[in-house]
């Protein structure tokens, strides 16, 4: 199916319309949940069913928790990536993990939910420009800088710099895509928040590796 496409031809497809080309989605068109912000061209790749990213991707994530998914602009996701949420979390401070409170009756009696809630980690974040691969987990609370790899079946426990190639179980960095010196400059361009006419005139620049032709349309 071909991408969608707004009224001015040149600034590319329509941010909330689905299903831009095969088995993908652009999420802020689909995901509903309060609790999920997703930027603007972000998108999931599945032939399950792309617009199922909130039920199939994001476990765990119940409203009386709080925590939120944010997700930046740009984004690609494979299929059958995890984001793992707070509410997988047990509570660890006494000798059993085992939720005897979730299952009522006496079970509830005496206990406290800040053995749970005080091992929380807060929101999960996905920067702007992240790819992240097939079959890939986010646990709870994380952080992913701007321009981050995940590689595939990653999982992912800490936090992530920007513009570094991660892999394994647990991930570790293997690289940084570029030197220290791009990589602070691409963060202080921030490209990805311009506006989308100015995207589309830079787009063999965000598309190249010379920072300085990229510059010039800052």
């Amino acid at each position: 199916m071909p991408a969608s496409r707004s009224k001015n031809n040149e600034l590319g497809p329509d941010p909330l319309t689905p299903r831009p080309i095969w088995d993908t989605e652009f999420l802020k068109a689909v995901v509903t949940s309060p609790n999920i912000e997703v930027g603007e061209y972000s998108y999931y790749n599945d032939p399950k069913g792309p617009e199922h990213f909130q039920t199939h991707c994001v476990k765990y994530h119940f409203d009386f928790i709080g925590d939120k998914l944010i997700i930046g602009k740009f984004c690609a996701f494979a299929t059958d990536i995890e984001f793992i949420m707070n509410g997988a979390n047990h509570a660890m401070t006494g000798f059993s993990t085992f939720p005897f409170h979730t299952f009522g009756k006496g079970w509830k009696n005496g206990f406290d939910m800040a053995t749970v809630t005080d091992g929380l980690r807060g929101d999960t974040v996905v920067g702007h420009d992240v790819w992240i691969g097939r079959g890939a987990t986010i646990m709870p609370g994380v952080s992913i800088g701007h321009g981050a790899i995940i590689g595939a079946k990653a999982v992912v426990a800490k936090d992530v710099p920007p513009y570094s190639v991660v892999v394994g179980n647990p991930a570790q960095i293997v690289r940084q895509r570029f030197d220290e010196k791009t990589i602070n400059t691409l963060l202080e361009l921030a490209w990805w928040d311009w506006p989308i006419e100015r995207i589309s005139k830079a787009l063999n620049a965000i598309r190249g590796n010379d920072i300085e032709v990229l510059k010039s349309f800052s």
